[in-house]
């Protein structure tokens, strides 16, 4: 449904809006090598994941175990996602990180179904308290 998706735009704009550089990347489209070197030049990695059965994407869950092993240093973590009956990715993602001594910056956003505008300016607004947090 893309609902995932329009979170990240909305999330990158609230980003943008603080002077932060983004670079947005799917995972399904992208160079894997290319998205890790994003990662290893980065100030902040912000993943994002639709709930499936109480858990991330499976593509999520591979590339964080590969991104884990490669322990990058200095980073800040946050993630966000979509679900339709549960929750679930948000939660195992952070998990994921924590376990692995990432810093991450707060218990991350969470959007039931599609977004609507109000959910929309919540992901924006998220952008900007995680530009904030990079830029302190």
């Amino acid at each position: 449904w893309g609902s995932t998706d329009k979170m990240a735009r909305a999330i990158t704009e609230g980003l943008a809006s603080q002077g932060v550089d983004v670079k947005l990347l799917k995972l399904q489209t992208a160079v894997k090598s290319e998205v890790v070197a994003e990662i290893l030049e980065s100030k902040a990695v912000i993943v994002g994941s639709p709930t499936l059965n109480n858990q991330m994407f499976p593509s999520i869950s591979s590339f964080l175990t590969y991104i884990t092993g490669l322990k990058p240093k200095g980073k800040l973590w946050s993630f966000f996602g979509s679900y339709g009956w549960s929750r679930g990715a948000v939660k195992s993602m952070t998990e994921m990180a924590k376990k692995a001594g990432f810093e991450v910056f707060d218990s991350g956003l969470e959007i039931k179904f599609v977004p609507d505008q109000e959910d929309l300016k919540k992901s924006f607004e998220f952008g900007k308290l995680i530009a904030i947090k990079i830029k302190s």
